[in-house]
């Protein structure tokens, strides 16, 4: 089972894909482990990145989805906010379980301002939710619940 849980920065995408991975036994992949150094200087700069940034970065999360899948299965926290990220990321691996994280943009904002340490900055989330294109498939949940809430709604919906 690859699961992958989506969204623009700051909804939650690491703490739900943390938490999710160890109630399922699952391993953990953080998809902005898997950026260039270019991609993440650029979002340092406070520039969004543009597709052909882009491509590369969900080529290589495609082979590890299609590696993990053959394997133990996967939690992925990844933003996949375009419907042609999420088809090439499921190109090999078709059974992507997709969750979708929804969140208005005030509350994003300042989840994202209150945080320290990442590269992304609130600067650049009208450009994320400019880019989102949600989907019509999947599991959505509402981040205005607990973790824990969320938690047991993705699992109830799993398995």
């Amino acid at each position: 089972m690859v699961i992958v849980v989506m969204g623009v920065s700051g909804c939650g995408k690491t703490t739900i894909s943390k938490k999710l991975s160890e109630q399922l036994q699952l391993p953990y992949y953080d998809a902005d482990d898997f950026h260039p150094k270019s991609n993440i200087d650029k979002m340092t700069n406070k520039q969004a990145l543009n597709d052909e940034d882009r491509w590369p970065w969900l080529q290589i999360l495609s082979d590890n989805i299609t590696d993990w899948s053959v394997n133990e299965g996967a939690v992925l926290a990844c933003s996949a906010l375009k419907e042609s990220y999420r088809i090439l990321l499921s190109s090999t691996y078709k059974s992507i379980i997709w969750v979708y994280l929804s969140g208005n943009k005030s509350l994003i904002k300042k989840r994202i301002e209150k945080r320290s340490g990442h590269y992304m900055s609130s600067d650049l989330l009208d450009a994320q939710f400019k880019d989102l294109e949600i989907p019509d498939y999947g599991i959505h949940v509402d981040i205005n619940k607990s973790p824990e809430h969320i938690i047991n709604t993705i699992v109830s919906k799993i398995t």
